[in-house]
């Protein structure tokens, strides 16, 4: 069955809380419902194509997917000609909905995986991208400037993970509406240079926060 693509505001699949976004239970429920359909948070890689072309120098880097959901992103990177792509989500139901889905494009990879804790070698990754995934793990009714120390936990998971696997030179990639007062903290590493670009299609303002990995310091004898 042709799957079709659901818009961001469809009642049917909205929580009642928005502290449900964090929760493995909210997505099985949701992706049950959602067996034939597509979900893209923020942006679709029509308007993020021009963003890769300038950040993925080669269409055989090997792409981590964290957080994929039922994106049509991973798709349609594979038709450009991303073909080494990993896809990782917690939800055994949406992986396997979308391994049978992709199936055409058997080069790339689903794989049920927490982004919290990769099963995943050091260093094996040149890019990774997020698109809404960190955003569900930082859903929570506290105060944005002073967030729980849960939250935190959660979100340094993600982000250390993402180091670990990151080869050196590779870039984590996060597409989100998050304004870098409150987030740009919480990605702060030693490891990687960070910048942070805005994406303004005459509406509404979204960033993009890239972490660009240092090299390995060379061996002194």
């Amino acid at each position: 069955m042709e799957s079709k693509t659901k818009a961001s505001t469809d009642l049917r699949v909205l929580p009642t809380d928005n502290v449900e976004y964090g929760t493995h239970e909210y997505w099985q429920q949701r992706y049950a419902q959602e067996e034939n359909e597509n979900f893209d948070w923020f942006k679709t890689y029509k308007d993020l194509a021009p963003l890769f072309d300038q950040h993925i120098h080669s269409r055989d880097a090997r792409i981590l997917m964290l957080g994929c959901g039922n994106s049509t992103l991973s798709s349609d990177m594979y038709a450009a000609g991303y073909e080494n792509i990993v896809n990782v989500d917690y939800s055994d139901v949406v992986i396997e909905q979308m391994r049978q889905r992709c199936a055409h494009q058997a080069k790339m990879t689903w794989e049920v995986m927490d982004v919290r804790q990769l099963a995943l070698d050091d260093a094996s990754v040149d890019v990774a991208i997020d698109k809404g995934t960190l955003d569900a793990l930082m859903c929570d009714k506290g105060d944005s400037w002073n967030p729980p120390p849960e939250l935190c936990r959660n979100v340094a998971a993600e982000v250390d993970e993402v180091d670990r696997v990151l080869a050196p030179g590779g870039k984590f990639v996060w597409i989100t509406f998050g304004q870098p007062h409150f987030h740009k903290r919480h990605l702060l590493r030693e490891s990687w240079d960070l910048e942070i670009e805005r994406l303004n299609d005459g509406g509404f303002d979204y960033f993009v926060y890239i972490m660009a990995k240092k090299a390995r310091p060379e061996a002194t004898h």
